[in-house]
């Protein structure tokens, strides 16, 4: 007897629907980061960063839960990192302006902002109690690195058994390629989506 029938088509209810945004951060989009990776940089202003607002603004809107996560450490000199981020050098210090989320991630007063100090979001913080709390069982992931962070909150999310959903558009990574390749990889394991049909599936459930 089947329990649940094998077709990722679960209507994205809003009540029970939280977006995560990954590492849209100051961090992320400095001069220097940008410079290393032209083509990640023409991908935020041209696509990914429009798609989050977008995104962001009309999940709000239907009544999703909004939850952020960034790169920060808990403490000043970082010595709370996993072994990952001390070995690769990755340090943004607890309080630090390059922790704050960018403008077009439309992050407000009472969203809830989880630092983290490794790729896998539910694999170092809290994130899985806070959504089985709040009764959200659908999560669209968003933001950067498609290859890194995002897939890793993908697969893990699907592993703790939360109903994923990638916002296709509303990701990137250093490379077209790279983003790609890592779409096709993790899909068998979400909802791989545009935002436009995203927002038109939560506004049909309102």
């Amino acid at each position: 007897m089947k329990q649940v029938e094998p077709i990722r088509n679960w209507p994205l209810t809003p009540s029970k629907t939280a977006v995560l945004v990954v590492d849209v951060q100051l961090s992320e989009y400095t001069d220097e980061v940008l410079a290393e990776a032209p083509e990640m940089a023409t991908a935020m202003r041209d696509r990914m960063l429009p798609a989050l607002t977008r995104l962001v603004d009309g999940a709000r809107a239907s009544g999703c839960e909004i939850i952020y996560t960034v790169i920060e450490a808990l403490t000043a000199d970082g010595r709370d990192r996993s072994l990952d981020h001390k070995l690769s050098d990755i340090l943004v210090p607890r309080g630090s302006p390059l922790a704050k989320t960018l403008p077009e991630a439309r992050q407000q007063e009472d969203d809830i902002l989880i630092p983290k100090t490794s790729s896998g979001v539910f694999n170092s913080t809290n994130l899985s109690y806070l959504l089985r709390n709040m009764g959200l069982d659908r999560v669209i992931v968003a933001g950067l690195l498609t290859d890194q962070c995002v897939d890793m909150a993908v697969r893990d999310g699907a592993d703790l058994g939360f109903y994923m959903i990638c916002a296709k558009d509303a990701c990137v990574t250093k490379t077209k390629a790279r983003h790609d390749k890592a779409l096709a990889a993790f899909g068998g394991y979400c909802q791989t989506e545009e935002v436009e049909d995203i927002l038109q599936q939560l506004r049909a459930a309102e």
